[in-house]
């Protein structure tokens, strides 16, 4: 079974898709053709990016070998992320040095839902970007860097929202991206192209309508950073 395009009669609005797309880990076994993937990349190719260069690529990825070198590629990323959350840590931050020493990290268990995808998705697309040809305006400031993200991020989440017009769910994960040079040369990858997201893709097990998430009086704020909240304070603040 292949997942059938939507007609003018029942398109989704783009107001409920905004809402709506979910984070997707568990799939059916319903197969995702190289025609549905096409119709989702020529939707996707026409997301905002810097100077319009289109610096993505995207590797279509089905075989079993390199399904199991992204599971092994999220060892130790996986287990510092667990093992900082059990401690109470905002998880791979890096403005906070973690306090959790490496033996705890070590002996941190990987959980099968932060894995599983990369062996039970009919199809992962990889998501990389072409460093030599993106802006990177924030190169020389003392913070990790995340403007070249401006010109591939947009991409993946277009592929999301086309993917869910199509009746079908992914999610964007990074995890064995802590690895990235063992995946570059497992698949060729150049050097000067960074891997930006790894998106398992197909039909949801259960099809989630309603997502939770903070107001926008949490995060908007008017002129400044200390400025009123837009739409009001925000109950429990200032």
């Amino acid at each position: 079974m292949t997942a059938r395009p939507m007609t003018r009669g029942d398109e989704l609005d783009l107001y409920e898709a905004l809402s709506t797309t979910p984070a997707t880990r568990e799939f059916t076994e319903d197969p995702v053709d190289d025609a549905t993937i096409q119709r989702l990349l020529e939707v996707a190719r026409f997301a905002p990016n810097g100077g319009n260069r289109q610096g993505w690529h995207v590797l279509v990825i089905r075989d079993a070998a390199t399904r199991e070198a992204l599971v092994e590629a999220c060892d130790p990323i996986v287990r510092r992320y667990i093992a900082q959350g059990a401690a109470g840590e905002a998880p791979l931050n890096t403005v906070e040095p973690t306090r959790v020493d490496a033996a705890t990290i070590a002996a941190t268990e990987i959980p099968a839902w932060t894995v599983n995808h990369y062996r039970t998705a009919p199809v992962l697309l990889m998501a990389c970007v072409d460093l030599s040809v993106v802006a990177s305006t924030d190169a020389a400031l003392d913070r990790v860097g995340v403007i070249s993200g401006a010109s591939i991020y947009p991409f993946v989440w277009s592929i999301l929202l086309a993917a869910r017009a199509e009746g079908l769910g992914g999610v964007m994960t990074t995890m064995p991206i802590g690895n990235e040079p063992a995946l570059q040369a497992t698949l060729g990858i150049p050097a000067h192209v960074a891997i930006a997201a790894i998106v398992p893709l197909g039909r949801p097990v259960k099809q989630v309508r309603k997502l939770r998430r903070g107001p926008v009086a949490e995060f908007a704020r008017l002129e400044r950073w200390d400025g009123p909240a837009l739409g009001g304070t925000p109950a429990g603040s200032r």
